[in-house]
């Protein structure tokens, strides 16, 4: 039997309406809904109507549980016997390791150095094999050589048409609960798995509705991949959004991007972590780095939004380092 991935690369390569529906019918008994949030006390942000598409609240605190569901339910029985392989800073990670651990398979994660102490061990907590790399570049190859010794199946963190199309999921849920079209959809950028699961759901809808990506100043691989037209690995990341932390693009994603999305602006790490207060302190929404760059982009005003617009935001995970909690809360620097 041949995979979901090879069906999907005869046809040209892009996700459609149907096959997020049908991820949405397959992942449905055990994802939750999550809720989407309108915010009332942000002054700064009183021009705009905004809402909070809040992946905070899914199961393993992150979107990439839909994904990774998705994506074991197109395998074959052999290729779950065998067992799977990712690579993943963390919130991937965690997901493929849950998700594994419910099904029965093997699962088998290699994380980068600068992965998340509280990530890694719910990694394993879960039984998933942790193997740590020593840096970001060459994960990749290290897990080509751990697949072929293994023979396990590859479930890559975001490129991969089954799993945008499970994150592809949250946009037709944010499209089924808005009471209003949103004018703006502002999603955190990774790898673009998420943001070409979301902008392909909104866009094969409604295309009128824009869609604008956020990446860390310090890995923007979209960002370049885009000026370059060609999927770029990045020589170095330097981020406090981990979550965010791909070292390079990917084909499909690039190529979802580059048709669906229309504009990917960058933030810094100072801007994400005050848009991570503000939503602590005056939202009473808590979420990690990677989850607070969207709400960070419209702070700053780096996305241009009609008087009076319908945004909505997503925050995609809510796993932060206790660390870096404790230090924002102590040092209350952000507090204006």
């Amino acid at each position: 039997m041949r995979s979901s991935v090879k069906n999907m690369m005869s046809r040209d390569n892009m996700v459609n309406l149907q096959d997020i529906y049908l991820a949405k019918k397959i992942i449905a008994n055990h994802v939750i809904h999550t809720p989407l949030i309108s915010s009332t006390n942000l002054d700064r942000l009183k021009d705009m109507n905004l809402h909070f598409k809040a992946e905070i609240f899914q199961r393993i605190g992150s979107f990439k549980l839909r994904g990774v569901l998705n994506k074991f339910h197109n395998l074959t029985e052999e290729e779950k016997k065998r067992g799977v392989i990712t690579i993943s800073a963390g919130n991937h990670a965690q997901s493929l390791a849950y998700a594994a651990s419910q099904l029965g398979i093997q699962a088998v994660v290699i994380m980068p150095y600068y992965a998340a102490k509280n990530k890694i061990e719910a990694t394993k907590s879960y039984g998933a094999e942790v193997i740590m790399h020593e840096n970001s570049k060459g994960l990749m190859d290290r897990c080509h050589e751990l697949m072929e010794e293994r023979e396990l199946t590859l479930v890559h963190p975001f490129d991969d048409p089954d799993i945008i199309a499970g994150q592809g999921t949250i946009g037709l849920e944010i499209l089924e609960d808005i009471t209003e079209v949103p004018d703006v959809v502002v999603v955190p950028v990774g790898g673009g798995g998420l943001i070409s699961g979301i902008a392909s759901a909104i866009k094969l809808k409604n295309p009128e509705i824009k869609v604008i990506g956020v990446e860390p100043v310090g890995a923007n691989a979209m960002y370049q991949s885009l000026r370059k037209n060609s999927v770029v690995s990045l020589n170095k990341i330097d981020t406090i959004a981990d979550g965010l932390a791909a070292p390079f693009t990917g084909k499909y994603t690039l190529a979802h991007v580059k048709k669906y999305v229309d504009n990917i602006v960058l933030v810094s790490d100072e801007e994400i972590l005050e848009a991570l207060w503000l939503l602590l302190i005056q939202e009473k929404i808590l979420t990690e780095p990677a989850g607070a760059a969207g709400f960070a982009a419209l702070l700053t005003k780096k996305i241009e939004v009609p008087q009076s617009a319908q945004i909505v935001c997503v925050l995609s995970g809510g796993n932060i380092n206790t660390n870096l909690l404790k230090t924002i809360l102590v040092e209350n620097k952000y507090y204006r």
